[in-house]
């Protein structure tokens, strides 16, 4: 979801340079990508941060609460941490830069698409080389709901259980899971569940009544 033309004109035309990606519609503003959403139910949705009206970011919330099958990848020009971590709280398939190239982009769509987070290599290189926040500023950097995912992980539930317990998408879970191992500077799930008991770390781990992502 794009408000510049030429822009979507040229993602399309790289994008159907390569017969397992299929464009089934663009559109100009969310609002009308929501409605596009439901007539088409696409896999993966490319969506820009900014956007006429209602921002991408907020796009990205209503279009995971409405159609959590579609997978939401943002695509902008925007390096911001304040972006990057609200669309990762969020719980997007992943956050790209316009200067990524024809095949990154490509490569973030199959990503997205089989529900494996993506950011741009800039970003992550940024994010591993800032220092580790202590337990106590770890702790304090999850959402309610990453420690609803965390607790539940160190209870040794799988992704798909943590989904049903949560009334959530299993993208979504996925998602929050690689979240939660990035901000806790761990490098696998298993480590995110010991580091959860290790620190005493819970959420609620009860789904009723949350209505965020």
């Amino acid at each position: 979801m794009e408000d510049h033309a030429l822009v979507r004109e040229g993602t399309v035309q790289l994008l159907e340079k390569h017969p397992d990606i299929k464009v089934v519609g663009e559109a100009e503003t969310a609002e009308r990508a929501l409605l596009l959403f439901e007539r088409l139910g696409p896999d993966v949705a490319l969506v820009d941060v900014n956007l006429p009206g209602m921002s991408g970011l907020t796009l990205a919330r209503e279009a995971m609460l409405r159609y959590p099958r579609v997978s939401i990848l943002i695509l902008t020009a925007y390096d911001d941490y304040a972006y990057l971590d609200e669309a990762l709280d969020i719980g997007v398939a992943g956050y790209l830069l316009k200067t990524a190239s024809a095949r990154e982009l490509a490569d973030a769509v199959r990503a997205a698409a089989g529900g494996v987070l993506v950011l741009a290599r800039e970003l992550s290189r940024r994010v591993t080389a800032r220092p580790q926040p202590g337990a106590g500023a770890a702790a304090a950097a999850l959402t309610p709901r990453q420690a609803d995912v965390l607790s539940l992980l160190a209870q040794g539930y799988s992704n798909k259980g943590i989904a049903a317990r949560l009334q959530l998408g299993l993208r979504t879970v996925e998602s929050h899971v690689s979240t939660i191992i990035a901000k806790l500077g761990v490098t696998s799930r298993t480590e995110a569940a010991l580091w959860a008991i290790n620190h005493h770390v819970t959420g609620s781990s009860d789904g009723e009544g949350r209505g965020r992502n």
